[in-house]
């Protein structure tokens, strides 16, 4: 494998959303990311939507849904039961071999299987240790709601977001597909980093914890600073801005588009390309201030401008003269020129499927230390006999270096 994190072994013990996605970074970085699944296979298998299969084909032959495509791609499988006593010493043989466990079992779960950080950081002290639980470990702040389940949405209700996402009249409006477990996740992923750093250094590792409502309250941190300036309590204002103006989205013939002319020069430029110069020198509207003063009257003007024109035309007139964007389905993403030309669509194989998977890319991209291309998830165990043997293989080496 290549990439930055090449030579890297991390032990993934995770399920669902949160954690899978952050052990999907580290594999899509290089590292070799090893999913050790329950006799059964981890949960998520069995979630569609899952492929159609080729006309003629063997209709017994194993397929891998999209759900447990996109975020366990690049992973090795291997099924080991930790409730048994084989089973817990095969773990603890495959935890001598790595550099970082990552899990989100509930609370006490780790403990009562006998895997918890201090069993494992006995056997092998330079390990790093990543857990995700909603409301966090004890260690770390004595949450009232540590014995708490939770899922994206009750994360995004508890911290913050619905109480500043949607309209002014309507609803709380939960942010996004899986934002409550993505971010926390990738947060996760940068302090796995963090302690791998050190640990470099003196040979020791720790264990990093992180609440998905601590996640998510930082990734509302407005809220936070402006009630404690103000004393106000932010409330939905859709999708403008509180501060900057224009700053929202707009109908046009055929869909919506986001504008977005916030400054003085973005906002002559749009006078100029609306035909409206006039309105440059316009009292509501000579300074940031008095702009967003007269919000209202701003996007009467503009909602007049954009409803006689079609997504393209507005593209045409203001594609990288000041901040736009159409406001894409997924269908128009996969005629995106941006994301074929950057890998954010990668296609992969879709085993006894009549058409390969597409899945979105890695993000994160690099000069030199370039990762291999993504590779489809893996099947359940497919990998058991290769890291069986590869922890022989240590086991082995071990022995003869204390010889």
């Amino acid at each position: 494998m290549s990439g930055p994190l090449a030579g890297l072994r991390v032990v993934d013990l995770t399920a669902a959303l949160a954690g899978p996605y952050g052990t999907m970074m580290l594999s899509d970085l290089g590292a070799d990311v090893i999913k050790v699944e329950a006799p059964g296979g981890e949960v998520t298998r069995r979630v569609g939507p899952l492929p159609k299969r080729d006309e003629g084909e063997d209709e017994t032959g194993p397929t891998l849904g999209g759900y447990f495509q996109s975020i366990n791609r690049g992973k090795r499988s291997i099924v080991i039961d930790l409730k048994s006593d084989e089973g817990h010493a095969e773990f603890l043989a495959l935890i001598r071999t790595a550099d970082v466990l990552v899990e989100n079992f509930g609370p006490g779960v780790v403990d009562r299987l006998g895997i918890g950080f201090e069993t494992l950081h006995a056997i092998n002290p330079r390990l790093v240790y990543g857990t995700l639980t909603g409301f966090g470990s004890r260690w770390a702040g004595e949450s009232p709601y540590a014995e708490w389940p939770a899922m994206d949405i009750t994360i995004q209700a508890m911290a913050g977001p619905l109480s500043v996402t949607g309209t002014e009249s309507g609803d709380p409006v939960k942010i996004g597909p899986g934002v409550g477990d993505i971010f926390p996740g990738a947060l996760l992923m940068t302090g796995i980093l963090a302690a791998l750093l050190e640990a470099r250094t003196t040979g020791i590792g720790q264990q990093v914890d992180i609440a998905m409502y601590d996640a998510i309250l930082s990734l509302t941190e407005r809220i936070v600073y402006q009630y404690s300036y103000t004393d106000i309590v932010p409330k939905p204002i859709g999708n403008t801005h509180p501060i900057l103006t224009p700053f929202d989205i707009l109908k046009v013939k055929d869909g919506w588009i986001a504008i977005a002319a916030t400054t003085q020069l973005r906002w002559e430029a749009l006078c100029r390309i609306m035909g409206k110069a006039e309105l440059i020198d316009d009292p509501r509207f000579v300074t940031e201030f008095e702009r967003s003063q007269h919000r209202d009257d701003i996007r009467a003007v503009l909602d007049e401008w954009t409803v006689g024109y079609t997504r393209a035309e507005m593209t045409e007139m203001l594609g990288g003269k000041v901040p736009y964007g159409q406001v894409n389905d997924v269908r128009d993403i996969f005629e995106s020129p941006h994301a074929w030309a950057r890998d954010m669509l990668v296609e992969v194989e879709n085993p006894n499927a009549s058409r390969p998977a597409i899945i979105a890319g890695q993000p994160l991209k690099f000069s030199h230390s370039k990762p291999d291309p993504l590779v489809r998830a893996p099947f359940l165990d497919e990998h058991g006999d290769a890291i069986r043997q590869e922890i022989a293989q240590h086991d082995s080496s071990k022995e003869t270096t204390n010889e």
